[in-house]
């Protein structure tokens, strides 16, 4: 019984944490200043899903908003929001800053 109990045990950490390993998602940094994206182009991983930190340094609120990537996010100002995104398809995907849509644009390319 002990050993059965012990090896129910060891098989459950271990999809524990092969789970934890698989939850980690790529992290990337995008900035909003001046009311542009900076970077404006950023790369990830097709089939992956990504975790996008996205930081407005500007005095105002931005909408982050991508049709293509199914994604709509208000960052207030000064703050800083997480966006998960993906997994994607191999492929371009932009995205634009709603309230100053004439200068925040950018793009997401799948590899």
């Amino acid at each position: 019984m002990i050993r059965h109990t012990l090896l129910f045990t060891a098989a459950l950490m271990a999809l524990v944490s092969a789970g934890q390993i698989q939850a980690a998602e790529p992290e990337l940094l995008l900035v909003i200043k001046n009311h542009r994206f900076e970077p404006a182009e950023l790369k990830v991983p097709s089939g992956q899903r990504v975790k996008l930190i996205v930081h407005n340094q500007d005095a105002t609120p931005e909408e982050f908003e991508s049709h293509g990537l199914g994604r709509e996010k208000l960052i207030p100002a000064g703050a800083k929001v997480a966006v998960f995104i993906g997994p994607l398809k191999p492929g371009s995907y932009s995205f634009v800053g709603e309230y100053n849509e004439a200068t925040a644009k950018g793009v997401v390319i799948a590899e």
